[in-house]
């Protein structure tokens, strides 16, 4: 059995720790990290070296570094007194005020948290990848858990030759060594701990170069060449048009993006290294359902608001969330139109206001806030803010803001006084109603919606509820699909063989909602398992399969070699369908019956093991190799998928019993 461990070698010249800002500066990490593949009880020490200054008389300095393990620790290459508590590193001195010293040290680590082995124990990808957001870094490197502590992180790796390392910063160099590879990166700037990364993995990449001449690298899986075009479609154009937009150059050396397996969350902006889920990797049908657009858009919107500019604390965590999602949501409407910008507020608008309704609302400037208060509410206040102001103050406030606080960390009171300069007036009334007051203002966001789109406008006119006959007239002709979608959701009897001539949303729609196919339709909704949308194959099999018993076989054989997203929706559908289809392939029933059980396997993702296991407990054939899976999921570093695996357990022993 094999895994890597990570062994670290550390040159360091760090910025202040928030307690230390007054007795010591530290500037910079040089840290080299070493993988080796090694046996599993195999340990391996290696050397730190910090160099800093002290601004003021102080005892002790110190380093966050969460259970490792520390020897020679040496200041000015003389032995010192130090205390490792699990969490930190404390060194003991009598530090004289603007006096340099240095610290060195030999280190070991394991790693339980923010960074990630996958593979090594079973037959999955082999990866490794850091994930540092909150005040994990420091679980894996030497670092400060601070936000507001702002550091140059140059990181050098060793690794095994068939492997990429891509981390922050620019590839200096990249060498033999002893038969590894050492790879050398740079960060010319300071950033925030939490933003340090890497990742390890085999991959190939492709570089295309912005119009302010950035290097943009986006890597991907060898077998998936096919997939880098519809994945990382328009990259390039929302990099282009971001610095456009905000008017301040992007403020690192390069930008990479990687995917990488059973990812937290969709996508982390590491300063320079966005690192994304797998799950977004698609083909060019895939694109038309589950596109990496917006989330590439938010990561890279980053790295201006939450890398360039950080926020102090969390009562201030909007400044990073609501900025990238209201740019995002501008780099979308640049691809796409007016209409997609608006209708996209729309649903966020409706959903704010949902949320106050069940009493769960809060303040943007709550630091306990859900994520919608903090990436919805945040984005609206910023679009709320620019139509009142107009573009021109809002873009030079923005401007300068980023201007006067770049590599530093912010407050809403600096963005909203460098407004207010160029305003003119207050914007205290603005700040209560949109930011401080618990409650969403849902009202004033629909008057200005429908003051700016004649498009939402006919949106929120269509109520088919009422069943009024205008909305088959609406259907029929002039209306937009998202309002085609909604009268189909709310009267999908009003479907006709007309309807199945528009566009991919409206057919995907009469797929979701159309159910009960009349007799009269079933020609045409056949024709929606053709498709360039794996929802819509993944629904229309499903409900032509329960429709129509006696044409079963010829809905498996025309999709049976469909697999769907990374997820494999289409092809799990297919697998139990087929097993309760008895005649067909009848004779397979039993390899087809493994199939979906080894996908519960943990060399596949989680959303992949989740759907097998739940299509597994439905037919109420979870074997033992599928329990046996599911005990293992309880353990997995996926928090999504240790959470249904403990609830499905509960759910077989309440059976059970």
């Amino acid at each position: 059995m094999k895994r890597f461990f990570v062994v670290l070698l550390f040159f360091s010249m760090l910025v202040s720790f928030a307690q230390q800002t007054d007795s010591v500066d530290f500037k910079r990490v040089e840290a080299l990290i070493v993988f080796n593949q090694l046996a599993v009880d195999s340990t391996t020490y290696n050397a730190y070296e910090v160099d800093f200054k002290i601004l003021k008389q102080t005892d002790s300095i110190y380093l966050d570094a969460v259970n490792m393990e520390f020897k020679h620790v040496a200041l000015n290459n003389t032995a010192t007194d130090f205390k490792n508590d699990g969490k930190k590193l404390i060194v003991y001195n009598d530090f004289i005020a603007n006096e340099t010293y240095k610290l060195s040290f030999i280190f070991n680590n394991a790693p339980k948290k923010a960074m990630y082995f996958l593979g090594w124990e079973n037959e999955g990808r082999n990866q490794i990848w850091t994930q540092g957001q909150g005040k994990y870094t420091s679980n894996w490197l030497p670092s400060i858990d601070d936000t507001n502590d702002k550091i140059e992180f140059d990181l050098k790796f060793v690794a095994p030759k068939q492997y990429e390392v891509i981390s922050n910063g620019k590839l200096k160099s990249k060498s033999d060594n002893l038969g590894n590879i050492l790879w050398e990166y740079d960060m010319k700037d300071q950033i925030s701990s939490y933003l340090v990364a890497v990742a390890l993995g085999k991959y190939n990449k492709i570089t295309e170069t912005s119009k302010s001449g950035i290097p943009l690298e986006y890597y991907y899986y060898p077998e998936d060449s096919l997939k880098v075009e519809p994945t990382y479609r328009y990259s390039k154009q929302m990099f282009d048009f971001l610095e456009e937009e905000i008017d301040f150059a992007y403020p690192w050396q390069n930008y990479k993006q990687v995917p990488v397996h059973d990812f937290l969350y969709a996508g982390m902006e590491n300063t320079s290294c966005t690192i994304f889920s797998d799950a977004f990797v698609v083909d060019s049908i895939g694109f038309n359902d589950r596109n990496y657009i917006n989330v590439n858009a938010h990561e890279l919107a980053h790295q201006w608001f939450g890398n360039l500019v950080t926020a102090t604390s969390g009562e201030h965590h909007w400044l990073q969330e609501g900025f990238a999602t209201y740019y995002a949501l501008l780099a979308e409407r640049d691809i796409f139109d007016d209409n997609h910008f608006y209708f996209q507020l729309l649903n966020s608008a409706i959903d704010l206001g949902q949320q106050d309704i069940a009493g769960s609302g809060t303040s943007l400037l709550n630091p306990k806030s859900s994520s919608l208060t903090f990436y919805q509410r945040g984005a609206w206040v910023l679009h709320a803010l620019r139509s009142k102001v107009g573009d021109e103050v809002f873009r030079q406030a923005v401007k300068n803001y980023l201007e006067k606080h770049q590599f530093d960390n912010v407050k809403t009171s600096d963005f909203i006084s460098e407004v207010e300069r160029l305003y003119g007036k207050s914007l205290s009334g603005f700040v209560n109603q949109w930011i401080k007051q618990k409650d969403f203002p849902v009202d004033a966001a629909f008057d200005l919606l429908k003051n700016q789109s004649t498009y939402i406008n006919e949106y929120l006119m269509v109520d088919c509820q009422t069943k009024s006959s205008k909305c088959a007239e609406y259907l029929k002709y002039y209306i937009s699909d998202e309002a085609k979608v909604k009268i189909i959701s709310q009267a999908p009897e009003l479907v006709t063989s007309d309807t199945f001539k528009h566009g991919l949303k409206v057919r995907q729609a009469i797929s979701k909602y159309v159910t009960q196919i009349p007799k009269e339709l079933k020609e045409d909704y056949e024709t929606l398992l053709g498709d360039k949308s794996y929802i819509t194959i993944e629904n229309a099999l499903y409900n032509l399969w329960t429709n129509f018993p006696e044409e079963r076989a010829k809905y498996l054989s025309k999709t049976r070699n469909i697999d769907g997203f990374s997820d494999k929706n289409v092809r799990l559908l297919w697998l139990v369908l087929n097993l309760n289809t008895p005649f067909y392939q009848a004779d397979n029933k039993q390899g087809i019956y493994e199939e979906l059980v080894s996908y519960t396997d943990e060399k596949h993702n989680a959303d992949l093991r989740i759907n097998a296991f739940q299509y597994l407990d439905l037919i109420k054939s979870c074997n033992d190799k599928c329990l046996s899976n599911l005990e293992q999921a309880k353990s997995h570093h996926n928090w999504r998928l240790v959470k249904f695996a403990k609830q499905m357990s509960e759910q077989l022993q309440q059976n059970k019993n």
